[in-house]
């Protein structure tokens, strides 16, 4: 196999036109109009730099149009939960570091990768840790403030009373976002804890509240 580095700056040179003729089971991209064009386009730029970096074992798996669309959409409605940008970065960190055409579980790691590397625990975690942690949510511990801004924007109330198939979706959608900043490079932060008083003021007894009453009493004449 030829240098992946050498391979990735051909794939460069080829992958608007291939993007554009390569289509999935879902049909042609089209992101001016189309629901999800990006991440079909995103998908259709994977397979054109699989096609050119592991050409003999590409040919081997998707002998025929029909096996090859199949693929795609299978790898389309796997890895949806990933921007475009992130599944592009994982398949080129597969190409560099594997000889061997990817499985779509290798590419999710590798996708999950590019969180981790911004300290962002997966969805499933991050839902997890959103749904367990205890009130008041702000002062808790959290391992990124993309997890409590997104359960914040989820609305922990709804988190609290349905059922995982119902939430998660909600969950996901508000943390792929906050992810997506984050790797963008903007700083979320949690927001600041009250400070505890330096002094806390002791009950009064019941011959110090009569003794305020009193000299209320006298201040207004009623005594």
């Amino acid at each position: 196999m030829q240098d992946s580095k050498t391979l990735l700056n051909q794939a460069e040179h080829a992958i608007a036109q291939s993007a554009n003729s390569s289509q999935t089971e879902a049909g042609r991209s089209d992101q001016t109009s189309k629901p999800g064009a990006a991440h079909i386009d995103a998908i259709n730029q994977v397979f054109e730099l699989f096609r050119l970096n592991y050409h003999n074992q590409y040919f081997a798996a998707f002998p025929d149009l029909e096996s090859l669309n199949l693929a795609k959409r299978l790898w389309l409605e796997s890895l949806a939960g990933f921007e475009p940008e992130v599944i592009l970065r994982g398949a080129k960190r597969v190409i560099q570091q594997s000889d061997y055409l990817p499985t779509v579980h290798k590419m999710l790691v590798a996708c999950e990768g590019d969180n981790r590397a911004h300290g962002l625990p997966d969805v499933h975690a991050a839902y997890v840790e959103a749904c367990n942690a205890p009130s008041p949510k702000a002062d808790q511990h959290w391992s990124h403030p993309a997890v409590y801004l997104a359960g914040k924007a989820s609305d922990w109330y709804f988190l609290a009373n349905n059922p995982e198939r119902t939430a998660l979706p909600v969950f996901t959608e508000h943390y792929k976002n906050y992810c997506d900043q984050v790797r963008k490079g903007l700083k979320l932060a949690l927001p600041e804890r009250k400070a505890l008083p330096e002094t806390i003021e002791r009950p009064l007894s019941k011959d110090e509240n009569l003794a305020r009453l009193d000299a209320l009493k006298k201040q207004i004449g009623l005594d």
